[in-house]
């Protein structure tokens, strides 16, 4: 069947848990030239429980296993990034209350509403350097995708691609946010590190839509 199943959704979070975690040097070490430093720390170990959470909970309402996922994340990492995320996923998750598995147009409406949970939360808008930058064109990318009557599993592969061209996309901007803003200009030639956990949160999200 065309759909997210219950089974993909929790080889989601797993693989954005795995994700995390082998690329927690990388993201530490671009957050600690622009901002904290710990959001490889604080991005391994909220996806690291989400996951545990996920593969042992026996909900089967995909919504609420969402917002019990973000709840677990916001508890596990209250940090700015960690609240940030907790939102998506509970803004993600209130829109699919009562479904067991996702259609593609139920997908596209994930993604816009994982991207508008941060934005509604942290106020940052396209441009500003965040991670808005890389999960709004891939909600984008999705949406068009769906529009065109493709798989879900090229729906999230053109996402992905989306996602990755809003990271590349951010060389070119200046910090509007946090720490960053102070380095002005030095941000500039490198990607933003927020706008790369979106991209491996889609990075995720492809993976489990091809099996």
């Amino acid at each position: 069947m065309n759909v997210v199943t219950r089974k993909q959704l929790v080889d989601f979070v797993c693989e954005a848990s795995r994700l995390m975690e082998e690329k927690k040097e990388y993201l530490i070490e671009l957050d600690a030239a622009m901002g904290d430093g710990d959001l490889g720390l604080t991005m391994s170990a909220g996806f690291g429980k989400a996951s545990e959470f996920v593969l042992s909970s026996e909900e089967t309402d995909l919504g609420k296993l969402l917002m019990q996922a973000g709840m677990v994340f916001a508890r596990t990492v209250p940090s700015t990034m960690g609240t940030l995320i907790a939102s998506a996923f509970l803004k993600a998750g209130k829109g699919a209350l009562g479904k067991t598995e996702l259609t593609v147009d139920g997908l596209a409406c994930f993604a816009q509403d994982f991207v508008c949970g941060i934005m509604e939360r942290g106020k940052a808008q396209r441009g500003n350097r965040t991670i808005v930058d890389s999960l709004a064109p891939a909600a984008d990318a999705l949406q068009k995708a769906a529009k065109e009557g493709l798989s879900v599993a090229e729906c999230c592969k053109r996402a992905m691609e989306g996602a990755a061209k809003g990271v590349e996309d951010t060389k070119s901007m200046l910090p509007a946010f946090g720490r960053a803003v102070y380095f002005g200009e030095k941000a500039l030639g490198r990607p933003d590190q927020g706008a790369l956990v979106g991209y491996y949160l889609y990075q995720a999200l492809s993976s489990s839509a091809q099996e």
